[in-house]
């Protein structure tokens, strides 16, 4: 297994195109992944709001869950009700401990009757086999995110199945003679794709999705947008020690079904309320904004953001904290960076909306 940085690495399988671009590879989740390219992450942010762009999303795993029993083992694990789906459809959710912490946030493609792909972040695949069990089929594939509004109007250039695809539905296609599997999800709060290719065919699908003008775009600009769409990230605003519901999420919760890991501490905590909520804030300066910063509200500290960082749309610093006080929009707060304290505002979420459709 390579290494960067003395750190053991693994490498997508198409870690040598990223190299081929000048992509500045970095480990992420036990991966060597594309940072950037040398467009660099603000163009390709831009990109991603106002055209499409991909990002290769293979470190994130997959678990095969399959057998008559695959939905019961599910349903009776996961936080989300499986039974408000079906095959060809996809569903977001959480995996809790049992004193009710997140141990990750999961989509599920429904793929049929007894077939379920389980995707869970990179670093976290092995505790979801040790959960649900299954197959990690995670070397066995490539997962290419195509976003933004005009993704889906470049896509039926290869496939009108790539662009017709329903949100949180999945479909087959074709990429240039290459069957894929393509579902209406993504991480950045525009619209799109993922894309599924078996690891032999990657390469076919990447070289056509750049053909029909689509900006490859790496891990720094996926994190702003998704942080301008106040999109938790696990590590962040998910943890073991932080809660769906102080993460504003109880619609992840199958409260009418009769159980699912942690349910007990989720019903005592939803009877007296989370200890913390979730809220964003927005200050009026540039200065980038990072985790771990105190936020006070009327003097008092109220808690540290969990993700921060500069706004390309909005031009100003940005955060997402878990915060002791329900902190309303238009609340004044102070942030600390570097030792003095910035002027900052709570805001409605997300920073920023989804463009329209192209």
């Amino acid at each position: 297994m390579p290494s960067l940085g003395g750190v053991s690495v693994r490498r997508t399988h198409l870690f040598d195109q990223h190299v081929a671009l000048g992509a500045k590879m970095v480990p992420f989740g036990g991966w060597e992944m594309p940072l950037a390219y040398p467009t660099g992450t603000l163009e390709e942010h831009l990109a991603c709001r106002n055209d499409a762009v991909v990002f290769d999303v293979s470190h994130l795993g997959t678990v095969r869950v399959e057998g008559a029993d695959a939905f019961d083992r599910l349903q009776s694990t996961l936080t989300n009700d499986l039974t408000k789906i079906g095959p060809g459809r996809a569903q977001y959710t959480h995996l809790l401990t049992d004193g009710g912490g997140v141990v990750d946030d999961i989509i599920v493609w429904w793929l049929d009757d007894t077939t379920f792909d389980v995707m869970p972040n990179a670093s976290n695949t092995a505790g979801v086999l040790e959960a649900l069990g299954g197959e990690d089929v995670t070397p066995e594939r490539s997962i290419l995110a195509v976003q933004g509004p005009n993704a889906r109007e470049r896509l039926s250039d290869l496939d009108s199945r790539l662009a017709e695809v329903g949100r949180f539905r999945i479909d087959h296609a074709e990429v240039d003679g290459v069957e894929v599997l393509v579902a209406g999800t993504g991480y950045t709060g525009e619209d799109g794709v993922e894309i599924r290719v078996d690891n032999v065919h990657a390469q076919v699908v990447w070289e056509a999705l750049r053909r029909v003008g689509i900006l490859p775009a790496g891990l720094g600009a996926r994190d702003t947008l998704r942080l301008e769409a106040a999109l938790p990230l696990y590590g962040h605003e998910l943890s073991e020690t932080s809660t769906t519901l102080e993460a504003r999420l109880g619609w992840v919760i199958g409260w009418k079904k009769p159980t699912f890991r942690g349910r007990s501490a989720v019903d005592a905590e939803r009877e007296r309320g989370p200890a913390r909520l979730l809220a964003g804030l927005v200050t009026s300066t540039r200065q980038p904004l990072r985790e771990g910063s105190a936020v006070f509200h009327r003097g008092v500290e109220v808690g540290h953001l969990t993700s921060g960082n500069y706004s390309p749309v909005l031009e100003r610093g940005i955060g997402l904290g878990l915060f002791s006080e329900d902190l309303a929009a238009g609340e004044d707060v102070e942030v600390e960076v570097r030792g003095r304290r910035l002027d900052a505002q709570i805001v409605e979420l997300p920073f920023v909306r989804k463009a329209a459709r192209g």
